[in-house]
C-alpha cells in the first residue's frame, strides 16, 4: 500500500536488529502490537508485559516498530496478522524490529506536567466531590502508601515528646545529682569541724553517701543519654528519609498515570478520526508522538515500580526499627533507673548513723579556745582605756602659791 506523506520521526532515531525470543507454556512473548493497516503504515509494540519472554529478555520496547517475524516483513500488514504471525511459530521465534532512540525529555511536554498537577490534587478528594467538579479519578488514588505519611506525622509528633520528656527528666535528674553532691560537701564539712569523734565519723560518712548517690546519678545519665542519640536519628533521619522515598514515589506514581491518561486521550483521539473516516496527520506519518509517549509511559511505570519497592521495604524496616527501637530505649531507661534506685537503697542503708548524739554544750564553747568568752578582762581593757583618755588636774597658779609653814 502506497502512502504520499513520509513519517514524521519528531527528531527521534530508529536502528534495525533482530531478537530471537522463546515462547512460554501459553505460546506468547508477551507484547501487544498497535498500529498497522490500513491507517497507519508501522507496525509498532504498545505494551511488554512483565514476567514475559519479552520483558525478561530486555531487548523489545514500547515503540519499537516491528518490521519482520522469522525473515518475513510484516509492511503493509495489520496488527491482527501480526499476531497471528507470530502464534504460528512455535517455540522460538525471531523478530526483527526498528529500535526507537526517544528522549524522555520529548514527552515530558506542559501538558504531562498539567496532568500530575491535577492528579495532586484529585488523589486526596473524595470521588463525589472529584465528579462534582469534573475531575476524573486513576485507579491508583487513595493509594495506602501515600497514607503513611500522615501515619509517620503521628510517629514523629510521639517521638518528639518522648524526646522532650526525656530531656525533661535527664535535666531533672542532673539537678538532683547536685543536689546530693552539695548535701554530701555541706554534710563533710559539718563532719571535719565537728570535734567529739563518733558525731564527726557520722557526719562524714553521711556527706560520703551523698557524694556517692550523686556519682550514681551521673552514671545512670551516661547510660540513659544515648536513648536521646537513638530517637533523635530515628525522628530527625530515619523518618524525614522514609518521607522523602514516599514523596519520590508519588512523583512517580502521578507521573506514569499521566502517561496514561495521555495515551487514553491519543487513543480516543484516533478512534474519533477513523470513526468519522478522516485521516490524522501523526498517525499517517508513523504515529511517533504516541510512540513517544508508550515508551515515556513504560519507563515511568518502571520508575513507578521501583520507587514502589523501595517504598515497601522502607516502610517494613521503620516499622521494625520503630516497634524494636522502643522496646530496646524503654529497657534501657528502665534498666537504668533501677540500678539507680537500687545503688542509692544500699548506700543509705549502709550510712545509716542516726541518731547521731552531740553534746551541743561542747560543741559550742569548744569549737574555737582562743576565741573564749572574757567578759571580766574586756571590762579592765575598756577601764584602762578610759583613764588614759581623762585629764590630769592641774596643780595651782605660780603666782598664789602660799608655803602653809610661813603662813604659820
Amino acid at each position: 500500500m502506497d502512502y504520499e506523506l513520509e513519517e514524521d520521526k519528531m527528531g527521534m532515531t530508529v536502528t534495525s536488529g533482530s531478537v530471537k525470543l522463546k515462547k512460554d507454556s501459553q505460546n506468547l512473548i508477551g507484547i501487544s502490537i498497535g498500529g498497522g493497516a490500513p491507517l497507519c503504515p508501522c507496525l509498532y509494540v504498545v505494551q511488554v508485559f512483565d514476567n514475559t519472554p519479552a520483558s525478561k529478555d530486555c531487548t523489545l520496547a514500547a515503540g519499537d516498530e516491528i518490521v519482520g517475524v522469522n525473515g518475513k516483513s510484516l509492511r503493509g500488514r495489520t496488527k491482527v496478522e501480526v499476531a497471528r504471525a507470530i502464534q504460528a511459530v512455535k517455540g522460538e521465534v525471531t523478530i526483527h524490529y526498528n529500535k526507537l532512540h526517544a528522549d524522555p525529555k520529548l514527552g515530558k511536554t506542559l501538558d504531562i506536567v498539567l496532568k500530575k498537577q491535577k492528579h495532586r490534587m484529585v488523589e486526596h478528594m473524595s470521588s463525589s466531590t472529584a465528579d462534582a467538579l469534573g475531575l476524573s479519578r486513576a485507579i491508583l488514588c487513595n493509594d495506602s502508601l501515600i497514607k503513611k505519611l500522615e501515619e509517620l506525622d503521628r510517629t514523629s509528633e510521639l517521638y518528639k515528646g518522648l524526646m522532650e520528656h526525656s530531656k525533661k527528666l535527664l535535666r531533672s535528674f542532673y539537678d538532683l545529682s547536685q543536689t546530693h553532691k552539695a548535701f554530701g560537701d555541706v554534710f563533710a564539712v559539718i563532719g571535719a569541724r565537728e570535734t567529739q569523734p563518733k558525731a564527726s565519723e557520722a557526719f562524714m560518712q553521711f556527706g560520703e553517701a551523698h557524694r556517692n548517690i550523686e556519682k550514681y546519678g551521673i552514671r545512670m545519665l551516661k547510660t540513659v543519654k544515648p536513648m536521646l542519640s537513638d530517637l533523635n536519628t530515628y525522628l530527625n533521619k530515619a523518618v524525614p528519609d522514609t518521607k522523602l522515598t514516599i514523596r519520590k514515589y508519588a512523583d512517580a506514581k502521578f507521573e506514569y498515570l499521566s502517561y496514561c491518561l495521555k495515551v487514553k486521550e491519543l487513543d480516543d483521539e484516533e478512534y474519533a478520526y477513523a470513526a468519522l473516516g478522516e485521516p490524522l496527520y501523526r498517525v499517517e506519518t508513523g504515529n511517533y508522538e504516541y510512540r513517544l509517549i508508550l515508551r515515556c509511559r513504560q519507563d515511568a511505570r518502571q520508575r513507578f515500580a521501583k520507587m514502589r519497592s523501595d517504598v515497601l521495604v522502607k516502610l517494613e524496616l521503620l516499622d521494625q526499627k520503630h516497634v524494636q527501637d522502643i522496646v530496646f530505649q524503654l529497657q534501657r531507661f528502665v534498666s537504668g533507673m533501677s540500678n539507680y534506685h537500687e545503688d542509692c537503697h544500699k548506700q543509705m542503708k549502709e550510712a545509716d548513723v542516726f541518731p547521731i548524739e552531740v553534746d551541743l554544750l561542747r560543741t559550742t564553747f569548744n569549737y574555737d579556745k582562743a576565741n573564749e568568752f572574757n567578759d571580766h578582762e574586756d571590762e579592765e581593757e575598756e577601764e584602762e582605756e578610759v583613764e588614759e583618755k581623762e585629764p590630769e588636774p592641774q596643780g595651782p597658779a605660780e603666782g598664789n602659791h602660799r608655803d602653809p609653814q610661813k603662813e604659820k
